[in-house]
């Protein structure tokens, strides 16, 4: 069996959706009102219909349905595809998300471009940090190199928008005993984006930690990155703008909890 990850394992479950009767007025509306959204699959049901992007309202009549505007040629992934086969067919489309579909062809989650790369960097193993730097050179064609660096947590950009306020106890158990891992820090010409360790981000911050130890991947120009133009439409500049949710608001509770009811 492959020990490669797999897209259940990093796909976000909690699916925001439109219905193919909605309004093209109805769906941009949606799209102005929420947070780093450009487009939702359209489903009915637990359905996949097609996908539909900002693009796909532009010049057309507000009270179209969304049927008659939405692409229905779509590309999907299943939960159980290797993460690097997801990346591929993101990186190769060009499509910046993927809805993630069962042998029943029912929507149960999506994956992301930013997901696919916190993937290759969540744990931050020498092999997934090299991963990671082989990618962005790869990708971007430039050239980089990894440093070992104390940053200030004030300088950081994340790069993930929410935390589990269940899991900051353990991350704060090992910053008080020294066990905690390195950060993970891109420096894009001097902009510090925080690639892995949210968690232990905001655990630092709240026992008034102010640097922690990180490996660094510097690139030697800038380059536009997706997930710091992430980042930007979800209003994230600095580590106080990430969200704690309650650990009963963890999607995998409230989804064992809604099959318990």
């Amino acid at each position: 069996m492959s020990g490669r990850p797999k897209v259940k394992e990093y796909m976000t479950r909690e699916v925001q959706t439109v219905s193919p009767t909605d309004t093209v007025a109805d769906v941009a509306r949606r799209i102005k009102e929420s947070e780093g959204h450009n487009g939702f699959p359209v489903s009915d049901g637990r359905k996949v219909e097609g996908f539909v992007t900002a693009s796909d309202l532009l010049l057309v009549d507000d009270e179209d349905p969304i049927f008659t505007v939405m692409t229905e040629d779509i590309i999907v992934a299943h939960p159980e595809m290797d993460v690097i086969d997801a990346a591929r067919v993101i990186l190769r489309s060009g499509i910046q998300k993927l809805p993630v579909v069962d042998d029943a062809d029912n929507l149960v989650g999506i994956i992301s471009n930013t997901d696919v790369v916190r993937s290759q960097i969540e744990r931050a193993t020498p092999e997934k940090v090299g991963k990671l730097m082989r990618t962005l050179e790869q990708i971007h064609d430039v050239s980089l190199h990894e440093e070992s660096r104390v940053v200030e947590l004030d300088n950081l950009t994340p790069t993930q928008a929410r935390v589990y306020a269940d899991e900051l106890e353990g991350r704060q158990y090992e910053l008080e005993r020294g066990l905690a891992e390195p950060l993970v820090v891109i420096d894009n010409s001097g902009e510090f984006l925080l690639a892995d360790g949210h968690h232990r981000v905001m655990a630092a911050f709240q026992l008034g930690i102010e640097e922690m130890d990180a490996t660094v991947i510097v690139l030697d120009e800038r380059v536009d990155l997706g997930m710091q133009r992430t980042a930007e439409k979800e209003g994230l500049s600095s580590i106080e703008d990430i969200e704690i949710a309650d650990y009963g608001r963890h999607p995998l509770i409230e989804a064992t909890q809604r099959l318990q009811e």
